[in-house]
């Protein structure tokens, strides 16, 4: 592990810490929700197939979406908190100053709307970062990115970074603005859950990396909570599904086997929930669900966190 990656992991513990405590009376407490994983996090849907009420903006609701980096590149991290709207899909980027919204979008806009709708008295805050193609395994990672933090490549300024590292550094982007809805008035971000889907990568590898899905699954989820610093946060997976649009009929040949890894994760986890619903929905495309999957998967991982708050 680099050097500077401890250095950066400590700053962020810190500036977290100050996140949670600096506030007044007259501040706001927001609950706040990571969003990650790849391309199904990143999120297909058309943002031009939704109606008027679909698309509007989601009063209340702020989001910090992570500028979307490869591995071996410089931490980015990038983002600027601003109310929810539509655009936050694949194609989204910022440069720190100005978000440039996309005509794509995730799961972000029915979650948080079925959140309101749960904690009605609550406010609600997003973290997003995902990248699409990305893997935890190091094997699998290509071209498109490793969520494992001891992967380790490239050289010069970017030498050793991976998603890992992209993730840390828009938590520290997002943790470090005190007053995250320009009020006047500093904020609590308060850890309270966890969204992940992913794990099509690496059920398109080979058989030995999906058979060690389960346990990097728990090392990375591990990891994202020490982040959050929050050890027992909740999180909702994502079942993985195939859509069948390959020429055997099956676009993730070990995708079984990563489903079952994701089942025993979260029988084991205790503080984790599988929505399966993925299984019925469509495709536009033989990787990327359809803009009423997207919308339906958004309500579906705040029931299942909701839920879980209950326990």
């Amino acid at each position: 592990m680099p050097r500077w990656s401890l250095r950066f992991r400590n700053v962020l513990a810190t500036l977290f810490c100050a996140s949670l405590v600096a506030h007044s009376a007259s501040a706001a407490d927001y609950r706040v929700y990571y969003l990650g994983g790849q391309s199904n996090m990143d999120g297909y849907g058309y943002v031009d197939q939704l109606s008027p009420e679909q698309a509007a903006e989601v009063a209340g609701v702020m989001i910090y979406h992570g500028n979307m980096a490869p591995d071996a590149q410089p931490v980015d991290g990038r983002g600027r908190w601003d109310t929810l709207k539509a655009g936050h899909g694949v194609g989204f980027s910022s440069d720190g100053t100005e978000n440039k919204l996309s005509n794509r979008f995730g799961v972000e806009l029915t979650f948080a709307r079925k959140l309101q709708a749960l904690h009605p008295d609550e406010k609600i805050a997003l973290i997003k970062y995902s990248r699409g193609g990305t893997s935890i395994a190091i094997e699998a990672a290509r071209n498109f990115g490793c969520w494992d933090p001891d992967f380790n490549a490239g050289d010069g300024d970017g030498a050793g970074i991976n998603q890992y590292d992209h993730f840390l550094a828009t938590i520290k982007g997002a943790t470090a603005v005190q007053d995250i809805d320009g009020d006047g008035e500093a904020d609590r971000l308060i850890p309270t859950g966890i969204v992940w889907m992913q794990g099509e990568s690496d059920a398109a590898w080979d058989e030995e990396v999906a058979k060690r899905y389960e346990a990097n699954l728990k090392r990375l989820m591990d990891l994202i909570r020490a982040a959050l610093r929050e050890d027992d946060l909740p999180v909702a997976i994502g079942r993985i599904s195939d859509s069948g649009n390959d020429g055997d009929g099956k676009v993730w040949d070990w995708g079984d086997i990563v489903r079952q890894a994701e089942a025993d994760f979260v029988t084991k986890d205790g503080s984790a929930a599988l929505v399966t619903s993925t299984d019925n929905y469509g495709y536009s495309d033989p990787w990327h669900y359809d803009t009423p999957g997207y919308l339906d998967l958004g309500e579906k991982f705040a029931e299942a966190l909701s839920d879980l708050r209950k326990k």
